[in-house]
């Protein structure tokens, strides 16, 4: 890993500042985000993943009108969610997103390993696997109640409750919460074996879970999406949440990556395009947040040469 703590094209360096004004600029941030979903489609088609088939299935599929059961009325979206971010001028609240999430997931899984000769499903197997095995050390012995916030469509979801039902032979209560119910109907509708025990609509800041819900909990590539109030504020509630000597895993991209620090201009350029908190998730110490807010901090590893592990439990 590099020495320094974070990419020169994040914060309030010189780049960084050069490249926030280039996506300020409309014309220049349309081309730049158009760009960036090519090179994510064109991953995709080019390792066999079929992105419009895969729209296309979802098209036709029962999740559209599941929406209005998922969807939580009473729900008031944060300002930080209503930007535009991964391309989509809506972000995650469209039905483009929820559809286009699988096949870029896949496609970015292999992105992390873009030299070496994986299929996708290797990739995503690497990719989760890696962080599986930083939490074991400091999971409970027994497991009975998951939580994994900000889950999308669901993918990380049901990797960690089969990670979890397999290491012990009690029935585990898996729970994905994520605000966009465009995303949960996708997550509803092919979680075909009906593994997780719900797909709740809400707001991780404050969930309507009892205290003390939860065994595990946790924060899969979401924390670079967050403005860095509503990181500590979700931190808060996760502590509320989680049982005496319960854990929780962050996984994200690591600031002190070689790889990301040393990306490309168009690539970095590209990412930040489509990522309106990066400044301030690069520059965020998360391990001293956890700390202060009175989490038993444990360890942070690079989990693979892109991405970090972040391990924190709540006092016994």
């Amino acid at each position: 890993m590099a020495d320094k703590v974070k990419p020169d094209w994040t914060g309030n360096d010189l780049l960084s500042r050069f490249v926030n004004l280039m996506i300020q600029t409309k014309p220049i941030y349309r081309l730049m985000t158009h760009q960036a979903r090519q090179v994510i489609i064109k991953t995709a088609e080019k390792n066999g993943i079929s992105w419009e088939g895969n729209c296309q299935t979802l098209e036709q599929s029962p999740a559209k009108s599941l929406l209005g059961q998922i969807t939580n009325p009473d729900i008031v979206y944060p300002d930080y969610y209503l930007v535009p971010f991964h391309a989509y001028d809506q972000g995650n609240l469209c039905w483009k997103a929820a559809f286009e999430a699988i096949p870029a997931t896949q496609s970015l899984g292999l992105r992390v390993w873009k030299n070496e000769d994986l299929t996708w499903q290797e990739a995503q197997k690497r990719l989760r696997s890696s962080f599986h095995a930083v939490l074991e050390p400091y999971s409970p012995s027994q497991v009975k109640d998951v939580l994994d916030i900000g889950c999308s469509v669901g993918i990380s979801t049901k990797e960690l409750h089969r990670y979890y039902s397999k290491r012990q032979n009690t029935p585990i209560n898996t729970i994905g919460l994520d605000l966009s119910p465009y995303m949960l109907a996708v997550a509803k509708v092919t979680d075909e074996q009906q593994e997780i025990s719900q797909w709740i609509h809400g707001l991780a800041e404050k969930t309507d879970f009892g205290d003390h819900s939860f065994d595990v909990i946790t924060i899969q590539f979401v924390l670079h999406e967050l403005p860095r109030h509503a990181a500590i504020a979700i931190f808060k509630e996760v502590l509320r949440l989680l049982r005496p000597g319960g854990v929780l895993g962050i996984v994200d991209n690591n600031p002190r990556s070689e790889v990301i620090q040393n990306l490309p201009p168009v690539l970095f350029t590209l990412m930040k395009s489509t990522e309106p908190h990066s400044d301030d998730y690069y520059t965020f110490n998360v391990e001293e947040a956890l700390k202060e807010l009175g989490f038993d901090y444990q360890t942070t590893v690079p989990s693979d040469h892109r991405h970090r592990t972040i391990v924190a439990t709540k006092p016994l």
